[in-house]
């Protein structure tokens, strides 16, 4: 499933107008940012805004890292060799095995981990209490503290610190590769190289071509739109946000999966029947793509924060992604060095679909760049 994400993917004629916004403003405009995001690049760095440090506590479990006091993460290796780092996408759907598009990339341990809030990593939150205005501030600022972009972010340099390295390759996909980004913008002397595929539209927000739900409600019959606008309704109601369960977020957030693999099959896509598109409640998770959406908020740029990137970037598109070809452009311009290479047959999944033409592209830039270490081309690449 690709990432589900922002308000402004909500049509303006009707798509959930009603309930999508109201807490989320109220919460933004006590802070000051008037509907602006509740991160901020730089804020991880400084440590604003995290419930720990950013050196994990103890390990006792060979199975999960420990990051804070009560949030492990899942996770296992594939390969052997330099250490690089897999972020996954959703937000807030793992995999359950390695990437086949990593298995022909030689030479490179990959370390998977389920995010928190997911999969079999650490769920903070089953419920929350109170109904008030000020509770439901002080569980806005809770949960996106603790399971939005910052929380995530600072999970990528924490796991850097447990691995013992000082500079990482880190691999993102789809709003993976929009913490890889972020990422890489706060520490970019702990970042080697970077692999970000299908990154999201999300560096900017309000989207400039309208962002995924638009693009997935063009391609859905009419019929199916009837219901899809239905769906986001409930899906983005946040004024009774905290009513619901963590399971039952799970579940609503798992009921994109259909709508997408429709919208896939009207885009000509051949994955659009995969089970991997459809994934289970007990996977996903429920509270934690909540908590990105407030950190993203209504309106935000940052592209500007980019710019620290010091390491070489491939960017790869999938021909029959939903995103265009010119927003995953975008996203390749704001960095100082990138190559943007498009995988043909493929639509968001290229490491699943084109396995080996992907495994190419990641060897081939990986082998030049890696092997280049320290030289700046100060240049941008792309066929």
């Amino acid at each position: 499933m690709a990432d589900p994400l922002s308000f402004e993917m909500v049509r303006e004629d009707g798509m959930g107008a009603r309930n999508r916004g109201w807490l989320v403003v109220a919460a933004l405009a006590a802070t000051g940012c008037g509907g602006g995001s509740m991160y901020e690049p730089g804020a991880v760095r400084s440590g604003a805004n995290l419930r720990a440090g950013l050196d994990a506590p103890a390990q006792v479990d060979r199975e999960f890292w420990r990051v804070e006091p009560d949030v492990k993460l899942f996770h296992f290796t594939q390969g052997s060799g330099r250490t690089a780092l897999v972020l996954h996408g959703g937000p807030a759907i793992p995999p359950d095995e390695p990437w086949a598009g990593l298995r022909g990339v030689d030479g490179f341990a990959f370390h998977y981990f389920h995010q928190r809030g997911c999969g079999r990593s650490t769920r903070p939150f089953d419920r929350f209490g109170g109904g008030s205005w000020l509770s439901t501030w002080k569980n806005l600022k809770e949960l996106e503290r603790t399971l939005g972009l910052g929380a995530q972010i600072a999970d990528v340099e924490r796991v850097r610190r447990l691995l013992g390295e000082e500079r990482l390759v880190v691999v993102g996909h789809s709003f993976g590769a929009l913490i890889a980004a972020l990422y890489a913008a706060e520490f970019p002397e702990h970042v080697a190289a970077l692999v970000l595929e299908s990154p999201p539209e999300l560096l900017v927000v309000p989207s400039p071509t309208g962002g995924l739900f638009a693009e997935v409600n063009a391609r859905l019959a009419a019929t199916e739109r009837i219901a899809f606008q239905k769906y986001l309704e409930r899906y983005l109601d946040f004024a009774h946000l905290f009513e619901k369960s963590e399971a039952q977020l799970a579940a609503l957030h798992a009921e994109f999966g259909p709508y997408y693999a429709a919208a896939l099959r009207g885009n000509g896509a051949a994955i659009a029947g995969s089970p991997s598109l459809v994934p289970a409640p007990t996977e996903v998770g429920g509270f934690m793509p909540q908590a990105v959406y407030l950190s993203m908020g209504r309106k935000h740029d940052w592209r500007a924060a980019l710019v620290r990137v010091r390491a070489p970037v491939l960017v790869l598109h999938g021909e029959r992604d939903l995103q265009p070809l010119s927003a995953t452009r975008a996203f390749a311009a704001a960095f100082p060095v990138a190559e943007l290479r498009v995988i043909a047959g493929a639509s968001h999944y290229a490491h699943l679909e084109q396995p080996e033409a992907f495994a190419r592209q990641v060897r081939a830039f990986l082998a030049t760049n890696l092997l280049m270490e320290g030289t700046d081309t100060g240049t941008k690449r792309e066929p």
